[in-house]
């Protein structure tokens, strides 16, 4: 804290570094990253799983059980590619509160699901309901 106070009352002025001019180019890439992401040190990348869920079950008025639903799952190959393919309920992660009930009550469920695992191997998800 003190230091933030010191650089908030500074009288001298901060120095201003001159960054030296550099000639950009852009470049068009298609299906692949701009940079090369297929080393090691890149797989939290390809470990990001896109689950798009829609899940939905009720009972109809002859006492039949009738429930549906389509699920996505997409990742990211060694270049940072997208691939999505038609996965199962079955195949999403417990961390989801898709929670397909035992009985037959009605019950819908629609949202996206996000999981990965950070540099460091540590597990994170995140979903949102639409």
């Amino acid at each position: 804290m003190e230091r933030l106070f010191d650089i908030g009352v500074r009288i001298e002025p901060v120095p201003f570094v001159l960054i030296p001019e550099t000639q950009l180019k852009l470049q068009l890439v298609q299906n692949r990253a701009d940079v090369d992401i297929s080393d090691t040190a890149f797989d939290f990348v390809r470990s990001i799983r896109v689950f798009e869920i829609t899940y939905q079950q009720r009972r109809n008025r002859h006492g039949d059980c009738n429930s549906w639903g389509v699920v996505y799952m997409g990742t990211y190959g060694a270049q940072g590619d997208y691939s999505r393919r038609r996965s199962s309920v079955s195949a999403v992660p417990a961390a989801s509160v898709l929670a397909v009930p035992a009985d037959c009550r009605d019950y819908r469920h629609r949202s996206v699901f996000v999981e990965w695992r950070d540099y460091e191997g540590s597990y994170g998800h995140e979903e949102v309901h639409y």
